[in-house]
């Protein structure tokens, strides 16, 4: 076996690369879920694999996307590792499924956690992206006030530390 072919798969499945997404993203084999196709596009974007990307993003909703950005954001992201986190529907007898995910990448110096909630639909038997939206972040501690001390311990208030809203630099 060459090196390729022993590689574990970017998706966190711990399986080989070989026999894991590769051939989902080659087009050998279909994604039986709609989580081994998110698998699956995670791992191509890690490879840069924008023609699968774009191929397995719904028919509905292709034009909504630009092969330029992916392209992009593939090739100058460093990925660092998917988690799913809640899977509802999306099995081999369903027709639509919905995912929430973390992918994880470095962009420049930026560690980013990039939390979505697809739709994923199953068309003459292929499952395809459909959309995805970031889901609301809610506030684990109380929202600190412009008058209120400010959290960093600097003995001011808020909105003449930490809060203060800091003029653009001349660019």
């Amino acid at each position: 076996m060459s090196g390729a072919e022993q590689a574990t798969c970017p998706c966190g499945s711990e399986l080989p690369l070989a026999s894991c997404c590769q051939p989902i993203i080659e087009g050998t084999e279909k994604a039986a879920t709609a989580e081994a196709l998110l698998r699956a596009r995670y791992t191509a974007f890690t490879q840069a694999k924008v023609d699968f990307i774009l191929q397995t993003h719904h028919p509905r909703t292709r034009d909504e996307v630009s092969r330029e950005s992916i392209q992009e954001w593939a090739e100058k992201s460093e990925w660092l590792g998917l988690q799913i986190h809640h899977v509802e529907g999306g099995g081999p007898e369903d027709t639509e499924g919905r995912i929430r995910f973390v992918a994880r990448y470095r962009h420049g110096a930026h560690e980013i956690d990039h939390v979505e909630e697809a739709l994923f639909e199953r068309q003459e038997g292929s499952w395809y992206f459909v959309t995805g939206r970031q889901p609301p972040v809610r506030r684990t501690s109380p929202k600190i006030g412009r008058n209120d001390p400010c959290p960093c311990g600097s003995g001011k208030k808020y909105k003449r530390c930490c809060g203060a809203v800091q003029a653009p630099s001349g660019s």
